[in-house]
């Protein structure tokens, strides 16, 4: 259990626009690229490059006062057909600033031309300028973009600017009505995915996924579900098709 408090996350620098992104590039040999931050499968380099073929530089770093929850709905589930809506199994995992938390995460850089492709992307998330560390403490100089928890009202004004029809083609084909949830758990292949992207990486990302990543509740670590209710998930192979994307 954590015993963190949820962070005032209205303090923390908000990327709104392509715009605010140019404004965190590295300046490194005038080339301007963007470093995210990876918290699930982008834990996994062979996961992240299946996104991202041209990232540079993936590394293992820190970051401070942040927890992992599983606390939202994701249409790419449905797309790929592993979502399980009779259970509730439908969960994607987002960050969201708690103190007291501390996360191992990844980093690396994609090139500027990638950003319009990156916010389509994760557009349902609350982008945020954050300063990771390496694993022996010392502060990263340049900011990476991290996708954190954003909220239903936020996402319907600002990213479908008040349309139902934007948000239908996003989310309301899917009969999703509502997409930063409390009552969710989990979609099974995509937690296993996770759980083996982070123990691959290494035994102190492993462990960190497993006691600070949480269901909606903000109360069950992920080593404590898959221990009971979610026990057989990690013996579950997703669908061949799938296989190479969510094998860790």
């Amino acid at each position: 259990m954590s015993s963190g408090e949820v962070r005032d996350d209205s303090k923390l620098i908000e990327l709104k626009d392509e715009s605010d992104f140019e404004k965190v590039l590295s300046p490194d040999g005038g080339l301007g690229l963007l470093s995210v931050c990876g918290f699930g499968s982008l834990l996994s380099e062979r996961s992240a490059r299946s996104t991202f073929p041209d990232l540079m530089n993936f590394r293992v770093a820190r970051l401070n006062s942040f927890r992992r929850v599983f606390a939202h709905v994701a249409p790419i589930f449905f797309e790929r057909g592993i979502a399980k809506p009779e259970t509730m199994e439908i969960s994607s995992l987002s960050v969201e600033p708690c103190e007291g938390e501390t996360l191992i995460v990844t980093v690396f850089e994609i090139q500027r031309s990638e950003i319009p492709s990156f916010i389509k992307r994760e557009h349902e998330f609350r982008f945020l300028a954050v300063f990771p560390e390496t694993l022996d403490g010392k502060l990263f100089t340049t900011p990476a973009v991290l996708c954190a928890r954003y909220s239903d009202e936020e996402f319907f004004q600002n990213r479908c600017k008040g349309s139902k029809e934007i948000y239908f083609q996003q989310y309301g084909r899917h009969n999703i009505h509502k997409i930063w949830r409390d009552d969710v758990l989990p979609c099974r292949v995509y937690l296993r995915h996770c759980v083996l992207a982070a123990k691959n990486l290494s035994d102190a990302a492993y462990n960190n996924f497993l006691d600070h990543t949480f269901l909606a509740d903000r109360k069950t670590t992920i080593r404590e579900y898959l221990a009971t209710t979610g026990s057989g998930i990690m013996e579950e192979e997703p669908p061949e098709s799938l296989r190479a994307r969510y094998g860790g």
